[in-house]
């Protein structure tokens, strides 16, 4: 006795209906990300404008607030950046006057990452940038610390 299988058969339409459905932006979560990642990138740029920084810049001025003086191994991990990105950018700083690099006088391949004066004064007007942020958000707090939450759970899944 032979046994037959029965293939279950997707007419085509039907299939590149269901694709189609499948690669609609809107069901994408990589460009709901992307979208919202950009517009809240870009509500950043007037708020960090009287401040000197660029987006990516404030972030590492955060990291270098937080704890200063970094090596530039320990900041690209901070900040998920490679030195390729992060260089051009504390260059800039430096040219800024925000931060100093420096050889490591143990090892010299390290290169330590300090503020200045002027890049410590910029906390106190830094300060109020999350908060004015949050106001362009348009969320109730709860909801922001939420989403936070979840896309830092998120990231730390897919590392």
């Amino acid at each position: 006795m032979t046994k037959r299988t029965t293939k279950t058969t997707v007419s085509k339409p039907a299939a590149r209906a269901a694709a189609g459905e499948a690669l609609r932006l809107d069901n994408q979560l990589c460009f709901a990300l992307y979208a919202a990642s950009g517009l809240v990138t870009r509500a950043y740029r007037p708020l960090l404008e009287p401040l000197g920084l660029t987006y990516p810049q404030y972030l590492v001025m955060m990291a270098l607030w937080e704890r200063a003086p970094r090596t530039v191994k320990d900041l690209g991990q901070a900040l998920d950046l490679d030195s390729g990105t992060l260089t051009p950018l504390l260059k800039r700083l430096e040219t800024a006057g925000f931060v100093t690099r420096r050889r490591d006088a143990e090892d010299e391949r390290r290169v330590q990452i300090e503020l200045t004066v002027a890049g410590d004064t910029l906390r106190g007007p830094a300060a109020e940038v999350p908060a004015a942020l949050a106001c362009q958000l348009h969320l109730p707090l709860d909801q922001i610390v939420d989403l936070r939450a979840t896309l830092q759970d998120l990231a730390r899944k897919m590392r």
